[in-house]
């Protein structure tokens, strides 16, 4: 297994928070789906941190 680092920003108006939360969208959530669209392997990612709901981010390391 390898490790793949991202660094990632968003604008997370529409999102509550980073952490994945069931019925609510999410940052972590989003993305996992979308690198599993892409690569049709399912994925983990765990980040340097986290942010509260409506929180933008900028340059978050992240890696699955």
């Amino acid at each position: 297994m390898r490790n793949i680092k991202l660094v990632i920003e968003y604008d997370g108006k529409d999102f509550n928070g980073w952490q994945k939360q069931p019925n609510k969208a999410n940052i972590q959530g989003t993305i996992e789906n979308a690198i599993e669209q892409i690569t049709g392997e399912k994925v983990d990612l765990t980040a340097s941190g986290r942010t509260d709901a409506k929180v933008h981010a900028l340059r978050t390391s992240c890696k699955f």
